[in-house]
């Protein structure tokens, strides 16, 4: 190559064509970065503003505190049975019920999605973050959980996500527990026989002392509550001391928030509890049978299962279920032993939190009532 004032000339112009076109792919470059930083910031902003759960929870029959298709839960149809017209409130063709008693059938709507999120980042600042990533998200996103999920379940309250589901579970994943309620069951049954068997209540209840009864489409369904909604019931547990030790040595039961419940449940031949979902997928329903006659059965998620006296059944009722009596008069009630105990997938950490948030009372509405 032979060097001249001219073939230098072409190199210097030949390299600042080439800078020059790599200028502007950077440049380029750098604004699509650019925008995309303010998409994002964009979105960001659009969760985590100044109405954060905005437009992400049901406002309508499946939010929180709504009953779905019509459901109540069972402390309040026995409310519910004479008095509908001052109870509920018909919303987009959903029944809800209006007792300030029963968290689940409280009419919030979204005032009550945001004490959630409120709560939960009062808890983690007073606390800490770590392990909070599924509580957060299910917080955050509830609305859209809710409604997305298969209508075989769909729990009324709250969701969790990712956690195992299935309609029965072994007794195999709360074993200590269970072994626990099933070397029980004679003080369990004698403490029912003893509440039960006692003269009406005053006052024209045809009912022993405790006991409530439940609204069904046919037959009776009658429930005796040591904890319900959280709360102990605290005449109901002097009349059982044995069942409520019981309770206290369980290591997994719901004890400290609104979804842990313990009770005695009876069915009497010929009564349907018609298919409902539970408020959450948190917990495992657990079912101690007592007296267990021919023809019973629950139903959970399309599969059918019979409760057996002296054994355990564990079930998620956050998925459709029901239960039926179809024996005769002669076969006596159908008797069990109901305690709610945690999903054993749902962390130490996810436990104190879901404690914190759900707390009875803490997400109550004060200002409406």
């Amino acid at each position: 190559m032979e060097w001249s004032l001219e073939s230098i000339r072409e190199m210097v112009a030949g390299g600042m064509q080439s800078v020059r076109e790599c200028e502007i792919c950077a440049l380029s470059i750098a604004m699509c970065v650019l925008l995309l930083f303010m998409w994002y910031c964009y979105r960001v902003g659009q969760e985590h503003g100044s109405s954060p759960l905005r437009g992400r929870y049901l406002v309508g029959p499946g939010r929180i505190g709504g009953v779905v298709g019509g459901f109540m839960s069972s402390d309040c149809r026995n409310r519910e049975k004479g008095k509908r017209g001052s109870m509920l409130e018909e919303q987009n063709g959903f029944a809800f019920c209006q007792s300030s008693e029963c968290f689940r059938c409280t009419s919030a709507g979204e005032s009550l999605n945001q004490r959630l999120y409120h709560s939960l980042q009062e808890y983690a600042k007073r606390y800490t973050w770590s392990g909070m990533g599924r509580v957060h998200k299910g917080v955050r996103d509830q609305g859209r959980y809710l409604n997305s999920r298969p209508t075989i379940q769909r729990p009324e309250v709250f969701f969790l996500p990712d956690l195992p589901s299935a309609p029965f579970f072994s007794r195999e994943v709360q074993r200590h527990d269970v072994e626990l309620l099933e070397q029980s069951f004679p003080a369990l049954l004698a403490e029912f026989e003893s509440i039960y068997h006692q003269p009406p209540a005053r006052g024209g209840s045809s009912l022993p002392p405790g006991w409530k009864a439940n609204n069904t489409p046919r037959g009776q369904w009658w429930t005796y509550y040591l904890v319900n909604q959280g709360t102990p019931l605290v005449l109901n547990v002097r009349r059982c001391p044995r069942a409520w030790r019981v309770l206290g040595q369980l290591r997994t039961f719901i004890a400290n928030n609104v979804f842990g419940n313990a009770c005695f449940s009876v069915l009497t031949p010929g009564a349907l509890i018609t298919e409902h979902y539970g408020p959450t997928n948190v917990r495992l329903r657990c079912h101690l049978g007592l007296r267990v006659p021919p023809s019973c059965e629950l139903v959970v998620g399309g599969e059918p299962q019979c409760w057996s006296e002296g054994s355990c059944l564990l079930f998620d009722d956050s998925f459709l279920h029901r239960a039926f009596h179809e024996g005769n008069l002669e076969d006596g009630p159908r008797v069990v032993f109901m305690v709610d105990l945690w999903h054993p997938n749902v962390a130490a950490a996810e436990r104190q939190a879901l404690d914190y948030i759900f707390t009875p009372g803490r997400l109550d509405d004060k200002e409406g009532k």
